[in-house]
């Protein structure tokens, strides 16, 4: 029988605790949890190594989670950095988006006696930091890398973020009957966009459509004739799968080779960033969507954005991972006081409020079971801002659980 864990005693009255950046100018409507005095000591202090992408194609990204990450460390710990005496020590390495950049840091984290590592915003990198774990038996919390393959791919990878199956069930939720169309999945072909891939042919492929794909290089900056290929298929539906900074150019050739006057078009919506690179086919797209500053309504997500704000940050697409990251990690230390195998025990179950709302480790395979949300783009001057169409459960969307 599963136990369900809590984060400390009065957690969910105490998630309206703002980061202690904000704690000294605007106090809090409730008290932030209590990191200290919950029995038994832990260990004098605790290294955690914080590997993402400080530079690289998804330095964007790595900055928002790192800006949830403090934030979220600040508020869960009063802004002690110590749970129960044990001091918290965070070393924040630049993994520059390369797998093998990112596994030399590990090792040397590791050999150091590391033995909690959190992070990255590539897919390819986590997957490459999860083995580490795995082999050397040490706790990775996985930050916004959204390959399925990162679920249950050992004992000591937990997620902090979602998965792309979420996303492809949250497309599903705009989809009337699928039996006998066709999908056509444009994507990069990388970890990410192949884990759409996947995720759309079990997914939606279940529910009786045919997928096809368009899988397009990293290095590709001409998106024409990938546009053409797409029409060339004659799907009812294209989902798209994108991230880093050729968005604009993809968005552009699709727009120009009109796509969108041809077939109906989903995707997520990234970063703030992203908002003006779709063009005139803006309010052509169904969104669905992971996080938006908007998009939630709870008192956690008030206090992240104003600790955010508060550091001269801007809260974001993947702010929460981070945040969730903190809140994860703290229950960790906490419970586990510096055992491995305590630390994943203290997180199977594990239900906490988020920015985005009650959250659930999953535990048999250590998924992160939150809400969705489908958005739209609107106009906004001279620009475009997202709307929140519909909250979609947890449950609704919940990846299948792996084996």
């Amino acid at each position: 029988m599963r136990v369900t864990k809590k984060l400390l005693p009065g957690v969910v009255m105490a998630m309206a605790a703002t980061a202690a950046l904000a704690l000294s100018a605007c106090a809090p409507t409730t008290a932030a949890p209590d990191a200290s005095g919950s029995g038994e000591a832990g260990t004098a202090e605790i290294t955690v190594g914080v590997i993402t992408s400080e530079t690289g194609p998804l330095a964007g990204y790595g900055k928002q989670y790192l800006d949830g990450f403090k934030a979220g460390l600040d508020w869960v710990t009063d802004s002690s950095n110590e749970v129960d005496g044990t001091k918290i020590t965070i070393e924040y390495r630049d993994d520059t988006g390369d797998p093998d950049t990112a596994v030399g840091i590990a090792k040397e984290l590791i050999g150091d006696g590391v033995q909690i590592l959190a992070g990255s915003a590539s897919s390819g990198v986590a997957a490459a930091l999860a083995e580490q774990a795995g082999q050397n038996k040490v706790l990775f919390l996985s930050g916004p890398a959204a390959a399925d393959a990162l679920t249950g791919i050992n004992d000591y990878t937990f997620r902090t973020g979602r998965q792309s199956a979420q996303d492809v069930a949250t497309a599903g939720t705009f989809l009337g009957d699928l039996d006998g169309k066709t999908v056509t999945v444009l994507a990069q072909n990388n970890a990410f966009g192949q884990g759409n891939e996947a995720a759309v042919k079990a997914i939606l492929g279940a529910k009786g459509a045919t997928v096809n794909s368009v899988l397009v290089a990293e290095d590709v900056t001409e998106f024409t004739p990938f546009a053409q290929q797409v029409l060339a298929g004659s799907p009812d539906l294209v989902f798209v799968a994108w991230a880093g900074a050729t968005s604009g150019a993809m968005w552009q050739a699709m727009s120009q080779q009109g796509v969108f006057d041809a077939v109906p078009v989903v995707t997520g919506l990234g970063d703030s960033a992203t908002f003006g690179a779709y063009g005139e086919a803006s309010e052509k797209i169904s969104f669905l969507n992971h996080y938006f500053p908007g998009a939630p309504d709870n008192e956690v997500n008030d206090a992240m954005i104003a600790a955010v704000e508060k550091a001269g940050g801007t809260p974001d697409l993947f702010t929460p991972d981070g945040f969730n990251a903190a809140i994860m990690l703290v229950q960790a230390i906490k419970e586990g006081k510096g055992d491995v195998d305590a630390m994943v025990s203290a997180l199977e179950g594990f239900e906490f409020d988020g920015p985005k709302g009650k959250l659930t480790v999953r535990a048999g395979d250590h998924a992160l079971i939150q809400d969705m949300y489908q958005a739209k783009l609107v106009s906004d001057g001279s620009g475009y801002k997202p709307e929140l169409v519909d909250t979609v459960p947890a449950d609704e969307v919940a990846p299948a659980e792996a084996q």
